[in-house]
């Protein structure tokens, strides 16, 4: 009984100190949400100034981790708009490459806490938690402009315009994660909508991930799933749908698609759950960055996942 007491001290100082982390985590991700979505406020190629403030915000987040930073400029609405990329080379097979993106533009009337703040900070975090990371495979990460309208799923859309580019170098992209509105949830019965006859299969509580996809991506949106079920705390629901319904098609994975690549969203549902989607009051104080650590969590895990697939 004598060395328990020194064990059982040592587990609660460890669990004490990786609550501690995880407050870290959240007050991270609540000041990149914070800086976007309130300080810098609605940004798109009609507020460009902002649309400009935000590039450099990302890009200075970035360096400040150590990752060396493309800045992929390209015109568009009469403004010069940058998709930006970080990447690390893969050890074993550095021709095979994995994707994660977020878009960091919002439409014109909304400050887009949710959408897309959320996303970018869960990829600014997944960032600093692979400062140690030697992946197989090469892996970027990259922040898109322009994933809302006018621009969405045009050929000006950032991500539309990003993936166009591997294409024609003849890349290999086994895997592109678009990581979209993943900060508000709800534990209310009847919280979470759905497009046509899906309300007949899936929760009707808001508190879980959705992971979406074409038809075409089933296999991947089976294995990250998976391994974001491993690495978080949140319910997770999975569905690879006709490309063509409400909201499946709705982010950056429909750029990938275009050019044959497999890809997936990772989502809280966006309108399908969330009152202040694209609305002037989808701000950080409405999101739950408890949650949104654990969607951290789950892509770190599905990123670890991705590299290893055969």
């Amino acid at each position: 009984m004598a060395t328990a007491f020194p064990f059982r001290s040592a587990c609660v100082g460890l669990l004490a100190l990786l609550g501690v982390i995880a407050r870290g985590d959240e007050k991270s991700l609540r000041a990149d949400v914070t800086m976007l979505a309130e300080t810098i406020g609605p940004r798109s190629v009609f507020q460009s100034d902002s649309l400009k403030r935000s590039a450099d915000y990302i890009v200075s987040r970035f360096e400040a981790m150590g990752w060396t930073v493309k800045r992929l400029g390209f015109p568009a609405g009469g403004i010069t708009c940058e998709n930006i990329e970080v990447e690390r080379r893969g050890s074993k097979k550095p021709d095979e490459i994995l994707v994660i993106g977020a878009h960091y533009d919002s439409v014109p009337s909304s400050p887009g806490a949710d959408d897309n703040a959320s996303g970018v900070a869960a990829l600014l975090a997944l960032a600093e938690s692979l400062e140690k990371f030697s992946p197989s495979r090469t892996l970027r990460l990259v922040a898109f402009p322009n994933e809302e309208p006018i621009y969405f799923q045009t050929a000006l859309m950032g991500s539309r315009v990003y993936a166009r580019a591997p294409k024609e170098r003849g890349d290999r992209i086994v895997a592109m994660v678009s990581v979209e509105s993943v900060g508000y949830f709800s534990d209310e019965r009847k919280s979470q909508r759905y497009p046509s006859v899906l309300r007949w299969f899936y929760p009707s509580q808001g508190n879980f991930v959705a992971v979406v996809s074409n038809r075409d991506s089933k296999a991947l949106v089976k294995r990250v799933a998976k391994a974001f079920t491993s690495g978080g705390t949140l319910p997770v629901v999975q569905a690879a749908l006709p490309a063509g319904l409400p909201g499946v098609g709705w982010s950056d994975h429909w750029a990938f698609w275009q050019e044959g690549y497999p890809a997936v969203m990772i989502t809280d549902t966006a309108t399908f759950r969330n009152p202040h989607y694209h609305r002037a009051s989808d701000l950080p104080a409405t999101l739950d960055y408890v949650r949104l650590n654990s969607v951290v969590r789950g892509l770190r895990a599905t990123v670890d996942a991705l590299d290893r697939m055969p």
